[in-house]
């Protein structure tokens, strides 16, 4: 389990820019925590969200997409495939 820490927020901030993903904290009237503007490549979090809701938002949002991991270095691969493991065991 990925604990809520700020930390671990700018882990999976980065990860998402590494793939080429800009986040965004802004204020919308979306129901879920993020949601990726359509076709883009800008991931929309809701300001207004704590701490768990933004990282379970952007975690769920990565289990929902595919994802390159050849782009990615060893500890993002690592990161990508404990996020991927949870979905599978949860």
């Amino acid at each position: 389990m990925l604990a809520f820490t700020q930390h671990n927020l700018g882990k999976l901030e980065d990860l998402f820019a590494t793939l080429g993903y800009r986040v965004r904290y802004e204020k919308g009237s979306f129901r879920t925590g993020a949601c990726v503007l359509q076709n883009t490549r800008v991931i929309v979090v809701n300001r207004f969200s704590n701490l768990e809701v933004r990282i379970q938002s952007l975690i769920q949002l990565l289990r929902d997409m595919e994802v390159d991991i050849t782009l990615l270095d060893e500890k993002k691969v690592a990161l990508y495939k404990m996020i991927k493991k949870e979905e599978v065991a949860g």
